[in-house]
């Protein structure tokens, strides 16, 4: 093989490798994006030693995987951060002005959870909208280990949080909080407000 094709045999593993991790973690339109473009670097090299070394499939599906590549980084490096970055500038914006602050309804996905002590819960994995009055019902907030094994899922009314730049404080203590029932998969309740939070 040529010095480009070994090259490529040890660039293109571990550019989809470290693509897979980028992707997968879920942090942000533009990790996402660089995610993308780094998925793009390995099937490039991919394409290269299917080219080189006679393996038509291997080329032929590269090249493929390579345009998909193409509108992900389009997608998420382009449109998506637009997006983001239209709605890190109104909430940055609305700091500046009298009355309500503004935060990102998509950016609540994410937001450490903390208790009324300030002691991390978890992370907002959702946020449930009540269609007539636009407001947040409710907000499902996942509990567990770092990596996401043993994980619970509760919810929490609206009225029981307090949201800030980028995290979302709970006014009650931790005890309060493991109160609550635990979500079942796929069964969460059609409401949750409560006129004020409990466990304070």
């Amino acid at each position: 093989m040529s010095d480009w094709t070994n090259a490529a045999a040890w660039i293109a593993p571990a550019a989809t490798m470290i693509a897979a991790m980028m992707t997968a973690a879920n942090l942000g339109a533009r990790t996402t994006g660089w995610g993308f473009a780094v998925f793009t670097i390995g099937s490039v090299c991919w394409a290269l030693i299917g080219a080189t070394t006679g393996q038509t499939n291997l080329l032929a599906t590269n090249g493929f995987l390579t345009l998909v590549n193409l509108v992900g980084i389009w997608r998420w490096l382009g449109r998506q951060a637009r997006y983001q970055d239209g709605a890190e500038s109104a909430a940055s914006e609305s700091e500046k002005c009298l009355g309500p602050s503004l935060t990102a309804a998509s950016a609540l996905c994410g937001f450490a959870v903390t208790d009324s002590n300030g002691e991390a819960l978890g992370h907002c994995v959702e946020a449930l909208i009540d269609r007539a009055s636009g407001q947040i019902d409710y907000i499902v907030v996942a509990s567990g280990n770092a990596v996401g094994l043993d994980e619970q899922l509760r919810g929490v009314a609206r009225a029981s949080c307090r949201f800030d730049n980028d995290a979302i404080a709970l006014m009650m203590p931790r005890t309060a909080f493991v109160d609550l029932p635990i979500l079942p998969d796929g069964e969460w309740p059609a409401r949750l407000s409560t006129s004020s939070p409990p466990g304070n």
